[in-house]
């Protein structure tokens, strides 16, 4: 099992990164880290995390699954970023896991894989109003797994949220 994690270059949650990195870790789930401009990138608690590898470049084919880490710089730099929908969409139409906390279930919204679905994300006037655009039903449980899909809503979820992933992985 391989995961692709992504982050934004900064301001992403750093326990939102943190947590599922360590769980996957003890599970024995690899994981590679991309991001939309790679380099140092910062967490909003000060983390830093070294990454090579861009979305851009990033290949769908290699990985069981993508988990997309929260936190301002996901709204600020992700939502926006048309490669990780496209990787989000290619993912999600193999049956592969498709997971995003915080602010991050947006860019599941934009790539249009949860209209008519249950998810969560973590409450902003724009974060609603992209549910509300994109047809989702928006539920206020911390994780949420609809199929394949996996949403949670904020950092005090990241540990049931790689759990959620974990659990979802050995159905595919």
């Amino acid at each position: 099992m391989k995961l692709l994690m992504v982050i934004a270059h900064e301001k992403f949650r750093d326990e939102e990164y943190l947590i599922p990195a360590q769980t996957f870790t003890e599970a024995g789930i690899a994981y590679d880290v991309a991001t939309d401009v790679p380099g140092s990138c910062m967490g909003m608690l000060g983390e830093t995390v070294e990454v090579t590898q861009s979305i851009q470049d990033s290949d769908a084919s290699l990985y069981d699954g993508i988990v997309i880490v929260g936190g301002a710089g996901a709204a600020e730099y992700l939502w926006t970023d048309a490669d990780l929908r496209v990787l989000v969409k290619t993912m999600y139409d193999d049956g592969k896991v498709v997971a995003a906390i915080c602010l991050a279930p947006v860019v599941l919204a934009y790539a249009g894989i949860l209209e008519g679905r249950q998810a969560t994300v973590f409450k902003t006037r724009l974060s609603e109003k992209a549910f509300a655009d994109k047809g989702v039903i928006m539920t206020d449980i911390p994780v949420v797994t609809d199929d394949t899909i996996i949403t949670a809503n904020g950092p005090q979820a990241a540990g049931a949220f790689a759990e959620e992933i974990i659990s979802a992985l050995s159905c595919i």
